[in-house]
Parts: C-alpha cells; sequence; structure tokens
C-alpha cells in the first residue's frame, strides 16, 4: 500500500485484490534511480556510466539512466531498432544533429540512425534516461559496422560490475522481467 492518503478525493477506494495474474511478475520499483551513488553505474565507456533499471532479455531491450560527470562519449553506434531518451540533469547531443538536449528534454531515435553520443561540460551530471530496444551496432570513423552490443553483453558487463562493487553479481537478475 503507497502512503496514507490525506484528503485525496479516492482515500476511500479500496486496493484490487490479487492484482497480479498468479505468473505475472511485480514492478520494477527503484526509488532515486538518478543517485550519485558510483556504484549503481556500469561504466560504459571511459567517460560515460549507465545504471540499468530493467531489462528483457527475450525483446533485446533495457531501460538506464546514463550518466557522464564531464565530458563524456560513447562510442558512435547505428539503432536498428527505436530508442527513447529523456534528459534529467546536463547536456548532450549526438555530433550528427543539430540540436543538444537539456534538463527536460526527449528525443525519439527512429529506427536506422547511427550517431556518436556526446555528454558537455556543464555546472551538472549529465543523467538521462534511456529505452534502447535492440543491439547497438557499433561504427567506426567511416561509419562502418565493427562489432556490437546487445542485452547479453549489456548483462555481462553489469554483473562485472556489480560483483567488484561489492553489490552482487546477482542484483542486476532483480531487474529482469
Amino acid at each position: 500500500m503507497p502512503e496514507a492518503a490525506g484528503s485525496e478525493f479516492w482515500k476511500n477506494l479500496k486496493p484490487i485484490e490479487n492484482s497480479l495474474k498468479p505468473d505475472a511478475l511485480p514492478e520494477v520499483y527503484l526509488p532515486k534511480v538518478a543517485t550519485d551513488d558510483d556504484r549503481y553505474y556500469v561504466p560504459f565507456t571511459e567517460t560515460v556510466g549507465s545504471r540499468p533499471l530493467w531489462i528483457n532479455v527475450k525483446d533485446n531491450t533495457w531501460s538506464d539512466v546514463l550518466r557522464a560527470k564531464e565530458a563524456g562519449l560513447v562510442n558512435r553506434h547505428y539503432h536498428p531498432h527505436e530508442v527513447f531518451a529523456y534528459t534529467i540533469s546536463g547536456k548532450w547531443g549526438y555530433l550528427e544533429r543539430p540540436w543538444t538536449a537539456t534538463t527536460g528534454d526527449f528525443v525519439y531515435e527512429s529506427p536506422g540512425e547511427g550517431h556518436t553520443l556526446v555528454a558537455y561540460e556543464s555546472g551538472e551530471p549529465m543523467k538521462t534516461l534511456f529505452i534502447v530496444k535492440g543491439p547497438l551496432i557499433w561504427l567506426d570513423e567511416n561509419g562502418d559496422p565493427d562489432g556490437f552490443f546487445d542485452v547479453h553483453d549489456y548483462i555481462a558487463m553489469c554483473r562485472t560490475h556489480y560483483e567488484k562493487v561489492g553489490l552482487g553479481a546477482d542484483y542486476v537478475d532483480s531487474l529482469f522481467r
């Protein structure tokens, strides 16, 4: 039960009994996901970390908070599927696009987009909520494919980091849905 209602008009409503189907998993609830606690941010590159929020192995999909404490770079990559982004703080953009995302900005990336993600110096860390569908195809300096990164690589990277920082490799398992 969430916190008790005060004067809200719905305060006398009863919760649904047995609200989950027998084979359903509960939601993932993570408070304060844009934390500054470094342990939760898995190094994605030398300058950018990723905090996984949920992972769907079946659909090769995940959601994370991407963070750069200072100027940062995610390798050039291509998305064969759509990606959604909401900027929590800081500034970021793609070298190939005419905009710079700042706090409160939303970005929808169409399937078939290649880009170089950069985080700018600003008065606060760049933190952006991403929903990534499908793999990232790494690109070389000419934009040609040079490897890939999918949900299985992401899980392995998270397990290694979480074991190293004392949260336990199985911490990431609690995010599977």
